[in-house]
């Protein structure tokens, strides 16, 4: 399975697939302990940042809707 990200609305970023890692700013992987789906918080309540642990229920509205970006400026 390719890596798949979700926006959830009034949630997390859901991060699916089979051969992805996530790393901290120094690089350093975490433990995701053979996990092939993941939540990352987008509220910044979470007490297992970067983990999403459902702290945004309530307290974090975002109605997830794609839309296009404009083309790079060259």
């Amino acid at each position: 399975m390719a890596t798949k990200l979700t926006v959830l609305s009034n949630g997390s970023l859901r991060v699916e697939g089979n051969d992805f890692e996530l790393v901290d700013a120094q690089g350093n992987p975490y433990g995701l302990g053979g996990r092939e789906r993941i939540s990352i918080c987008r509220c910044g309540l979470s007490a297992q940042k970067p983990f999403c642990d459902g702290s945004h229920k309530g307290h974090f509205e975002h109605d997830a809707k794609a839309f296009d970006l404009p083309a790079p400026k060259q």
